[in-house]
């Protein structure tokens, strides 16, 4: 019933690093390996704000605000998404949701981020 579990998040300092994990229980191979997955965020009172994708092929598109600091990648026979995410800045605090970029699906919960200054 659960789509999409986030995991990973947690405080960290200005300039530390976080890697985020994506599952997705409901979702069969054939279609984990061909979707387009991204990772998104969201800061209160603000709208929700696409931060990085990747394709079956393995292409990925980050948002210019992350570009060169973090990193999207996925494991097929895991079924799961990752985002490394470096040189951590409060700016990118807020919750990370993980969802299909070409096929929107019911969100999960998401994980909290929170950068100190």
């Amino acid at each position: 019933q659960v789509h999409l579990v986030e995991s990973g998040g947690g405080l960290v300092q200005a300039g530390g690093s976080l890697r985020l994990s994506c599952k997705t229980p409901r979702m069969i191979l054939s279609t984990f390996t061909s979707a387009i997955m991204g990772w998104y965020r969201q800061a209160p009172g603000k709208q929700r704000e696409l931060v990085a994708t990747i394709t079956g092929g393995r292409n990925t598109n980050y948002a210019d605000s992350v570009k060169d600091r973090f990193i999207i990648s996925k494991d097929n026979q895991k079924r799961t998404v990752y985002l490394q995410m470096n040189s951590l800045r409060p700016e990118d605090t807020g919750v990370y949701y993980c969802n299909r970029e070409d096929r929107e699906l019911p969100w999960g919960q998401g994980t909290q981020v929170t950068v100190s200054s």
